[in-house]
């Protein structure tokens, strides 16, 4: 089930910054990299997008039914999507207490759209993608684990570069 797949990328995204410093967490390893808060501030704001969205396309009467899409490609990182400017995350100074709570409440928005839909609804509508085009919903919420993933490997990416700059 995707909550559980879910839940476990999310705590191994936080295990890696936990116990990090403010400071740290707000470094860029350079000027056109992302630093790990911004990276976790992608993540939520993903999310929350993701959830409001297929919350929007479930209200709706006409919502075309689409075929399933490879999402599982989302994990490879051999090649660049840019994200739209409403993922784009802030340049200011974010604590990691903070982020966290941002996280928590664009999880439990997800589980809460999930869990007010029915399978049959989720397999009959659908909502646009940037790159995949029309995906069904019921492909939204494991595409969530799936983008952390993602960007669970660039958070160690930058991790890695922000200690060796700090060397």
């Amino acid at each position: 089930m995707f909550n559980e797949d879910n839940a476990k990328i999310r705590n191994q995204v936080l295990q890696a910054v936990e116990g990090m410093s403010d400071e740290t967490l707000n470094l860029k390893p350079s000027e056109t990299e992302w630093s790990p808060i911004q990276i976790l501030d992608h993540l939520q704001l993903m999310e929350k997008i993701i959830a409001k969205g297929v919350s929007q396309e479930l209200k709706k009467e006409e919502s075309k039914k689409a075929m399933k899409k490879p999402i599982a490609i989302t994990v490879s990182r051999s090649f660049k999507v840019d994200a739209p400017r409403h993922v784009t995350p802030t340049n200011d100074f974010v604590t990691l207490k903070e982020m966290k709570e941002r996280l928590n409440a664009s999880h439990n928005f997800l589980y809460e759209v999930f869990a007010h839909a029915s399978r049959e609804q989720l397999e009959q509508k659908s909502m646009n993608h940037p790159v995949f085009g029309k995906v069904p919903l019921v492909q939204w919420f494991p595409f969530v684990g799936l983008h952390e993933k993602r960007h669970f490997k660039q958070l160690q990416e930058t991790l890695r570069k922000i200690d060796e700059l700090n060397r």
